[in-house]
């Protein structure tokens, strides 16, 4: 039986990748077509892996299903696809029409299989009276609370057009309502970045729409993980695969959606700001408590619930996935303790008031007893992980040893909710390891190794050279031993980047782990890996970290810590440079000094030995951010008042990197 058949929406192709830190786009992409001789099948060996997961997990179980479906209101129009300015699609769920099939294939994972038809039921559901979700048209939910006379509507996308689209699904279907509040559950992109695309910011300022966030909020959502934006940019290709076909030979879903939406983020600050754990607000007639989880999925976040729908909203604390204690794309460790603590006063709080439970990514929850189980689980997940990688730590293990030997108890193996399509039990623990200890293993050998192409090249030294090396490997191929094959052809590759019979075999035993593996991230990174190996990084689409409403949320402060570590210290060396800055429209005065090689600055100070005195509004810096001016043509234009040379402020922005977009992760960065 097709488990989508019932109602399969059209669907469409996704084109691009918001990336992980929430402000990071690729732009104007075309997804390569897969080539004939790209891929290749899967192998005995995966296959034999695969099937033996069908007799490990309790696939009879068939309540997900139900609950994604029930409720279905109206299917997601214009054949799943939301246009963007450039008639470029921003959105679209076609290509994944492939997971109508039944049974997974060969090179999926049926755990992973299972995950990824769920993610396919999209549109606008009813989880009970007055409540509604818009599932499928981002990696998110959007999720609308009829008021007495108004819609409040909870995180509204990444993207300002897939929130719009979601917006206009829902008022085809309901009476029409204007929205009178919006409430950003927590500070990642996802649930924020298409506020635009719902209410006025004119509306906001009138006093007419209410933003509600939790505490930090604003902090969270400019300044994390700007600084290593670049970098995290580049490693999101890899743990989403944007440039992977959608195919059963590539990317097949992400584990908590589909995929990430590539429209105009947008950002309006809160209007109001739950500032104490337990506050209460009535807003157009719906009494709402919130719980404030920091430190939990994010920084900044907070559950929700609402006593006359009996219905709790966990943010993105509680989804039907395992999720990151650390993410592959790289950021702060997340505190598994905390969560695990935070869900605990969950139950506490709203477990005996509640009847459903909903999150901002995948299906609701329905059923008192289920509700109470759903979250008593999920709460034991994080405090397993956590406790356990801390017990086997101090015994000593390594990361690599607890991340091999960590499993779940039955009990949580047996639950699909528990399983690691986002997070795993392996980088978890991995994670857990470093927030308590950091890189370094306590192994003198390890405190100051060789670089890995040096690494590389000496370990090929000893084994015979490269031809001996792959002549090896291959045999381990042909058994299946493909994690060893992946790090052995990896290391000729670093010693040998052209080798492309080490390149070869190492995407053939990359792609094998893709089609192996439950955890979509990891399959992900394993194609891109295999994909970058046999035809090199691809140059379609560019990265930028500039969106308008960001850089002009983010503080003066934040904006001089990026240029220092965008600064060169080689090409700094022996400089020396004061410049004075005033921010006329902010009332704000900064001294930027470069000297040592180290770019510092102080605000509310001027230095009367500066080199220049820069006065103007943030405005126009911001402009010369976004590259829709300069600072020559600023200031002959009168936007920026000099005294001084403007030959100190070029010389200044000369010595700063312009990053690379596409950095070689799968080969030495230098060749």
């Amino acid at each position: 039986m097709n488990p989508i058949a019932n109602h399969r929406p059209r669907r469409g192709r996704l084109q691009a990748l918001v990336a992980a830190l929430g402000v990071a786009l690729l732009a104007t992409l075309t997804l390569p077509a897969a080539r004939a001789d790209d891929e290749k099948d899967a192998t005995p060996s995966t296959q034999a892996a695969n099937r033996a997961v069908l007799d490990t997990l309790p696939f009879a179980n068939r309540q997900d299903y139900e609950d994604a479906q029930r409720g279905f209101v109206a299917a997601l129009p214009n054949d799943s696809t939301v246009q963007g300015s450039r008639d470029v699609p921003v959105w679209s769920l076609k290509g994944y029409e492939f997971l109508a099939a039944p049974t997974a294939p060969d090179t999926v994972n049926p755990s992973l299989w299972r995950q990824a038809q769920l993610n396919e039921f999209a549109g606008l559901f009813r989880v009970t009276d007055r409540v509604y979700q818009v599932r499928g048209l981002d990696i998110s939910n959007m999720t609308l609370i009829e008021g007495d006379t108004g819609l409040i509507i909870i995180d509204p996308l990444i993207s300002a057009e897939t929130a719009r689209a979601a917006l206009d699904l829902y008022r085809s279907a309901r009476p029409a309502r204007s929205v009178v509040a919006v409430i950003y559950s927590h500070s990642h992109v996802d649930h924020f970045g298409g506020v635009k695309g719902v209410v006025d910011e004119a509306d906001v300022r009138a006093g007419k729409v209410t933003i509600l966030a939790p505490a930090g909020f604003m902090d969270h959502a400019i300044s994390e993980n700007v600084i290593a934006g670049n970098a995290m940019s580049r490693r999101a290709q890899y743990m989403y695969g944007p440039l992977l076909p959608r195919s059963p030979k590539g990317q097949v879903d992400t584990g908590l959606g589909k995929n990430l939406s590539r429209g105009t983020i947008t950002l309006i600050p809160p209007t109001d700001s739950i500032a104490n754990d337990g506050d209460k607000r009535v807003i157009d007639g719906v009494e709402i408590e919130f719980q404030l989880t920091p430190g939990t999925e994010a920084p900044s976040e907070m559950n929700m619930f609402f006593p006359q729908f009996r219905l709790i909203d966990v943010a993105e604390n509680a989804t039907h996935n395992l999720h990151n204690l650390y993410t592959l794309r790289g950021a702060e460790i997340r505190d598994g303790n905390a969560w695990a603590k935070y869900l605990n006063e969950t139950l506490a709080r709203f477990g005996e008031r509640s009847d459903l439970l909903i999150a901002q990514h995948h299906w609701p929850t329905f059923g008192h007893e289920r509700v109470i189980d759903f979250v008593a689980k999920q709460r034991d997940l994080y405090k397993y992980v956590h406790d356990q990688s801390v017990r086997l730590m101090n015994q000593g293990y390594t990361p690599t040893e607890i991340a091999e030997n960590l499993q779940l108890p039955p009990s949580l193996a047996s639950e699909w909710y528990a399983r690691g399509y986002y997070g795993s039990v392996s980088h978890d623990a991995k994670g857990v390891y470093q927030k308590y200890l950091g890189w370094y293993d306590a192994n003198p050998a390890d405190l100051n190794p060789l670089p890995r192409r040096a690494t590389a090249q000496k370990t090929l030294e000893y084994m015979g050279g490269a031809s001996a090396v792959l002549e090896r490997a291959r045999a381990d191929f042909a058994r299946g031993e493909y994690r060893w094959v992946a790090q052995v052809a990896s290391q000729v590759v670093f010693a040998e980047p052209g080798n492309q019979a080490a390149r070869n075999l190492g995407a053939d035993a990359l792609e094998q782990l893709g089609y192996q593996s439950e955890n979509a991230t990891w399959r992900n990174a394993y194609l891109v890996g295999a994909s970058e190996l046999r035809h090199g990084i691809l140059k379609q689409g560019s990265l930028t970290t500039t969106s308008a409403d960001f850089i002009h949320a983010l503080p003066t402060e934040a904006f001089f810590d990026y240029l220092g570590v965008r600064l060169n210290g080689e090409r700094a060396q022996d400089k020396k440079i004061v410049i004075n800055w005033t921010f006329t429209d902010l009332q704000q005065h900064f001294v930027l000094t470069l000297d040592h090689s180290a770019l510092t600055y102080q605000a509310e100070a001027q230095s009367p030995r500066a080199d220049v005195n820069l006065t103007l509004e943030r405005a126009t810096l911001d402009q010369i951010t976004l590259k829709q001016t300069s600072f020559p043509k600023a200031a002959l234009a009168g936007k920026i008042k000099l005294e001084g040379s403007l030959g100190k402020v070029a010389e200044l922005f000369g010595l700063f990197d312009d990053f690379n977009p596409g950095f070689p992760i799968i080969e030495p960065v230098t060749q």
